[in-house]
């Protein structure tokens, strides 16, 4: 599943042999930048592990709150939010299930598949690991959006 989505981004050849038109400058925004974003999902992974919970489960259960215009989903679009192959899923659905987190329902309009939702346990504890991550957020945002500024012109330069 993952490298369904990795050959989609793949750029064509053509793409790849012409020049980079972005500045140096450009450069170091965009390396400071993919560093913020790793220390925010280091702070992700350690939050998770702090609330019990691996930070897979903890991506699929924000995959389930967040679901647009939904309270569940089924383990095909849980995969594939999480870019992970179904079998995955199923692990990690078993392993939520079993400490109440989570529960599963067959799906109402095709009863071979199945959809999963969050239980009030499981909701109280996505709504409080949320909370924190909307607070780091709140923190770094000041520097991504100045490293995002960067990208507003694009200069030639050394």
């Amino acid at each position: 599943m993952v490298d369904k989505h990795l050959e989609s981004m793949a750029l064509p050849k053509t793409a790849r042999r012409k020049k980079p038109l972005l500045s140096k400058a450009n450069y170091e925004a965009l390396s400071s930048f993919r560093c913020e974003l790793r220390r925010f999902l280091a702070f992700s992974e350690t939050a998770a592990l702090a609330a019990g919970l691996t930070p897979q489960q903890h991506q699929m259960m924000l995959a389930i709150k967040g679901a647009p215009g939904k309270e569940s989903l089924s383990i095909g679009e849980i995969a594939d939010r999480l870019l992970v192959r179904h079998h995955t899923i199923v692990e990690l659905v078993d392993r939520l299930a079993d400490i109440g987190l989570v529960k599963r329902t067959p799906d109402p309009t095709d009863r071979r598949k199945i959809q999963v939702a969050l239980t009030r346990a499981g909701n109280a504890a996505i709504d409080q690991l949320s909370s924190i991550h909307v607070e780091e957020l709140k923190s770094i945002r000041p520097t991504l959006q100045m490293l995002l500024k960067q990208f507003e012109t694009r200069q030639r330069k050394g």
